[in-house]
């Protein structure tokens, strides 16, 4: 059964939220430490739905993970994909893409039969961009819908053919999948991307001892390779860190502190945006653990002005951008969007979700095929409810706006905001001051 959240305006935001461990890294941390030759211990790990999928698809392929608590997990490596086990049952990915996709690639490396599927969401959301290039490794993969939707069979092979492949749009997704079935392949695997994206995969393989390079927009990784267990620290997600920049920077006066947060370039485009915008942004305490920069981020609203977004600049804010949207329409003045096509292709189309949830609550929007147009200066009044689609990017995003509200809002299906970001509710009550 759906669950209703109900959100009161606010004056400003104050505090230091409670923020999640960063949802790519968990993943990636979670699967390379599987492939392992030895136990690691991961601690500060995300919690939402999406990580529960990807702990639970490793435990079907044999892989030993031991729960210390919710956010600690030891993981006993099997020492690379050919020692997995061959899942006796298909894997249910949830509503996670990053499950299914990254197991893909790992699974071409599995002298078995895999099949990876997910719930109604995931399994409208296109696979093909897979499918064709993880063929090319000598591995069989066949789809539903001609090849183009989950479930997705796979039957993989020992010993891999190195890929040299181009990736025809920027997808960090994609990109993991052919590197980590790179790990199973003899020789030498080539990426190139048309834009780079987030590069928490080629980060964590380096660090685990993977001869991993990268030169511009090309990535090589030399296998077959088994990464080094360790331990390691997630930082906080920059996705969820988010939320209340964007909460901070619509209501002049706000004053957050977002505490270990992750850094790293490719995840806080986010942060540039609301400088240019007008948001007061301060860097504090800087450092690198596990190769990944963390640091603390003071984010000070004090009013807001538009602006437009190139398609160069939205693959490092692909997650950030209904977030931004809110900022956008309250700003002064117009903004815009373009080449932002793939928000159609997520949880739900989250450019039409977004410009719905708008309307609802009286901000004028143009959505356009790649992106939208605003005209800057909304001020939202609260509709009879709002809803998340489904979707909690969305459902984040939403929130947020009421906050700006005239009148208290109810949000349904406010269950998918745990996806990506459990005890939100509890925090946006802590640091909203009415």
């Amino acid at each position: 059964m759906g669950r209703t959240l109900e959100i009161a305006p606010c004056r400003t935001f104050q505090g230091e939220p409670r923020l999640p461990g960063d949802k790519s890294i968990s993943h990636r941390a979670l699967l390379l430490a599987a492939l392992a030759e030895g136990t690691s211990r991961i601690t500060g790990l995300a919690t939402g739905w999406d990580i529960l999928a990807t702990r639970e698809a490793l435990r079907r392929f044999g892989v030993a993970i031991d729960l210390g608590s919710e956010t600690a997990v030891t993981v006993g490596g099997v020492g690379g994909a050919r020692h997995l086990q061959e899942p006796a049952e298909p894997i249910p990915c949830l509503n996670s893409g990053t499950t299914a996709r990254l197991l893909a690639g790992i699974a071409t490396g599995l002298p078995g039969l895999t099949i990876l599927t997910g719930d109604a969401s995931l399994r409208q959301r296109p696979m093909r961009r897979i499918i064709e290039p993880l063929r090319e490794t000598g591995a069989g993969l066949w789809g539903r819908a001609q090849d183009t939707r989950l479930p997705v069979c796979i039957q993989g092979r020992e010993r891999l053919r190195p890929l040299h492949y181009r990736l025809p749009v920027p997808s960090a997704q994609v990109k993991s999948a052919l590197l980590l079935a790179g790990l199973a392949a003899e020789g030498i695997t080539t990426i190139e991307e048309p834009i780079p994206t987030r590069d928490h995969t080629e980060t964590m393989l380096r660090a685990m001892g993977v001869d991993c390079r990268q030169e511009g927009t090309r990535i090589t990784l030399r296998g077959p390779g088994v990464p080094h267990a360790g331990d390691r620290l997630i930082p906080k997600d920059p996705s969820a860190g988010a939320v209340f920049a964007v909460g901070a920077a619509i209501h002049p006066g706000s004053q957050v502190v977002l505490r270990d947060l992750g850094l790293n370039p490719t995840r806080t485009g986010y942060l540039g945006i609301l400088a240019r915008m007008g948001a007061d942004i301060e860097v504090l305490h800087r450092e690198e653990k596990d190769g990944e920069p963390i640091g603390d981020v003071v984010v000070r609203g004090r009013g807001l002005r538009g602006l437009d977004l190139e398609p160069a600049d939205i693959p490092g804010l692909i997650d950030e951008i209904p977030l931004l949207a809110v900022a956008m329409a309250l700003a002064e003045g117009p903004s815009s969007v373009r080449g932002a096509e793939e928000l159609r292709r997520k949880e739900s189309d989250r450019l039409a979700s977004l410009a719905q949830e708008l309307q609802r609550f009286g901000l004028a929007i143009t959505e356009t095929p790649d992106g939208f147009k605003l005209p800057g200066g909304g001020r939202p009044i609260a509709p009879a409810w709002a809803d998340t689609h489904g979707d909690h990017r969305i459902g984040l995003a939403v929130a947020i706006l009421a906050t700006a509200a005239t009148g208290t809002t109810l949000l349904r299906e406010a269950q998918w905001i745990d996806v990506s970001f459990p005890g939100f509710e509890a925090e946006l009550r802590r640091l909203a001051r009415a």
